[in-house]
């Protein structure tokens, strides 16, 4: 599993000047799934693209209809968590779940790699994070208001915890992308250390687990920075 990699292959018969090596194995990873994503969002738009078309579910299983109960399970999660703010924040977390969860699945499949074992592939999206709950906490509470929340309840202290807050905050995007760079290496290295000792049967058990640990790792990373936009955006209801 690890010496064979489809993309290596493929790019080896297509006439281009591109060679892919391990430095930009995850790249070339990241673009597939924005491919395969992309397509099934075109596809899910095409089919309830009207109204009408929303009324009657699909007779047999298909992308849009996948689309849609995932769609529907992971906002009721969010409305759970969020309260009725959460379709706000849904277009950003549905798509991180969406994606992480694709990255981390391409591991259970002989010769792909999940480009999440990658640290850079996992710190984009977690600066994402980062960058999007506090510009929603400053543009809904305002710039001082915010920054209040930083110093404390006690004035004496606002320096000492500025200090705390700042480094607690960002060290957020930093555990978000160790924790799902870990996890994700370590299961597919299991999974491939197995799968090349005993090559038949005893691999199935492994790929159930890899799953498994695909799905929640994608819905920690999700849940997460659901939680980091929700403090942020509720500070202002309690001042």
């Amino acid at each position: 599993m690890h010496e064979f990699n489809w993309f290596h292959w493929i790019f080896e018969k297509l006439p281009v000047d591109f060679e892919v090596t391990h430095d930009n194995l995850h790249i070339v990873s990241v673009a597939f799934v924005m491919l395969l994503l992309l397509t099934a969002a075109f596809f899910t738009y095409r089919r309830y693209r009207k109204p009408e078309t929303r009324l009657v579910p699909d007779e047999k299983w298909s992308i849009p209809l996948m689309m849609e109960v995932i769609s529907e399970m992971f906002l009721g999660l969010m409305e759970g968590v969020m309260g009725p703010r959460a379709s706000r924040y849904f277009p950003l977390i549905g798509t991180l779940f969406v994606y992480i969860f694709t990255c981390n699945l391409m591991g259970v499949i002989p010769g792909l790699v999940p480009p999440t074992d990658n640290i850079n592939t996992n710190a984009a999206c977690a600066v994402v994070v980062f960058l999007y709950y506090n510009y929603q906490g400053i543009r809904q509470q305002g710039f001082r208001t915010y920054l209040k929340h930083f110093m404390g309840p006690v004035l004496w202290l606002a320096p000492l915890m500025l200090v705390v807050e700042l480094i607690g905050h960002l060290v957020r995007p930093v555990s978000l992308s160790v924790r799902l760079f870990g996890n994700i290496t370590g299961d597919h290295l299991v999974l491939g250390i197995f799968s090349n000792l005993v090559p038949l049967i005893v691999p199935v058990i492994f790929m159930g687990m890899a799953i498994f640990v695909s799905f929640i790792q994608a819905f920690v990373f999700s849940l997460l920075s659901m939680i980091y936009i929700a403090l942020a955006t509720e500070v202002t209801e309690h001042h």
